[in-house]
C-alpha cells in the first residue's frame, strides 16, 4: 500500500491498515446493513475508508434490497 494513502486523513499520527467496518444505509421503507466489509482503518480513531471496488459492491447491494 502506498505510504501516502496510508496516512490518516482525520488524525493527525494515524495510520490507516487493513480491517472490516459495517455498512448502514436507510431506505425510508428499511434499513440494509453489511457486516464485515473490507476496509481501510485508522489505528486511532477508528475512521474508515472504502475502495471503490468495494464502495461499487455495496451500491449494487443496496440497489437489490
Amino acid at each position: 500500500m502506498n505510504s501516502s494513502r496510508n496516512i490518516c486523513l482525520i488524525r493527525h499520527g494515524g495510520h490507516q491498515q487493513p480491517g472490516s467496518t459495517t455498512f448502514t444505509v436507510g431506505l425510508g421503507f428499511g434499513v440494509v446493513v453489511v457486516h464485515g466489509v473490507p476496509a481501510r482503518v485508522c489505528d486511532l480513531c477508528s475512521t474508515d475508508w472504502l475502495d471503490d471496488s468495494v464502495a461499487e459492491k455495496l451500491e449494487q447491494i443496496v440497489e437489490q434490497a
